[in-house]
Parts: C-alpha cells; structure tokens; sequence
C-alpha cells in the first residue's frame, strides 16, 4: 500500500497532481483542498495517499493531511459513494463542514453535494455519524451541546407563545432540519412562526 508520497511536484490541477518520485511521476487525483495547498510546480511536496485498485487500473488518490484522508475513507464505505463523489464532496466542503452536516443530521445540505441523492445522504448520516466523531476536527461535544441548547430554547420560546410542548417540539425540528446553515433561537422562533403563518 501506498500511504504517502514525498517528491518533486511535475503538474498541478484542480483535480490532479504530477510528483517526480526518485524518477517516477506519480500521478494522484486530489480535491480541491488539497490543491489549495500544494506549492508551486517544481518544489518539493508530501501528500498522504490511498492506492484504490481497479479491473482497469491502480489509482492513487492525494490529500494533504490524515484527516481528509480518513473522511474519504469513510465516505467510499458508503453503498453509492464512489471515489469520484467522495472526492467531489472533499471539494466542497471541508472536513470539519462535512462532520458537522453528519453529526447535526443535515441531510439537505449534504444531498446538495454532487453525486449525493437523499437516500445517499441519509444512508451517509445513519452509517457515519459515530464514526465521523473518531476524525479530531471538530469538537463534537460542542457541536451536539450547542444544537440542543439552540432546540430546547426554541422549544421553550414557542410554549411561552402559546405552543403546546409537542407542537413546538415537531415545529423547530421540521426547521433544523431544512437549515444548512447554523441557526441562532431567534432565527428559529422566527423560521417557526414564518411557516406557521402565526
């Protein structure tokens, strides 16, 4: 197995790296991250590796650190997630984005994802919301504790407007769970009483 390579870079592309290897070039298919990160052609870089053998042919895929690795690995254990996809979502979000989307439950920021239907979503957060804790990006007690305070303040809000506690409970979770982005208490009472039309 390939894990890492260490040379002279040859080519660079949005989608592909060229490393001279002892006189061999080496080329990797990498996201866009990791293109942000490569230096300039003709200087030395080291990007870790994953070897995927085909029918056809021996593909090797380059990340700039452990991390993105690691959640390209997750991904292509995905039923549906080839590698392309995983690495056309590594070049869309970024490691810690993707963790947080997993972990939060934000399937329709994911399905916006080239490549990633619902089902693919869904199946993406059901399999890997326990597994994507392991990556040390984010820190997944801070994002589970501030989602469910932001929940149970919204909740709270809704009953002191007259909401019953049920109500108000399948109100701000039909709303968390069409929000890409985060969501302050009061973009959520606002969301809330929007769609209710109160």
């Amino acid at each position: 197995m390939i894990s890492r390579i260490r040379g002279k870079l040859l080519e660079k592309s949005a989608t592909e790296a060229v490393i001279d290897c002892n006189g061999v070039g080496y080329s990797v298919f990498i996201s866009l991250a990791t293109f942000d990160t490569l230096p300039p052609v003709g200087d030395e870089v080291e990007i870790k590796t994953l070897l995927i053998p085909r029918d056809d042919a021996l593909i090797l895929y380059g990340f700039h650190n452990d991390e993105e690795r690691d959640a390209f690995k997750l991904l292509i254990s995905i039923s549906g997630v080839g590698a392309k996809t995983a690495i056309a979502v590594l070049s869309s979000l970024t490691v810690a984005e993707l963790q947080e989307y997993i972990i939060t439950g934000n399937s329709i920021a994911i399905q916006k994802l080239q490549g990633i239907g619902k089902k693919t979503a869904e199946r993406i957060i059901l399999e890997l919301k326990d597994r994507i804790s392991k990556l040390s990006v984010a820190d997944i007690g801070d994002l589970d504790s501030q989602a469910n305070q932001i929940r149970q303040e919204s909740v709270l809000a809704l009953v002191a407007l007259g909401y019953s506690n049920i109500s108000a409970e399948k109100a701000v979770k039909k709303v968390l769970a069409v929000q890409s982005e985060s969501l302050s208490v009061e973009s959520v009472i606002r969301l809330v009483l929007k769609n209710s039309g109160k």
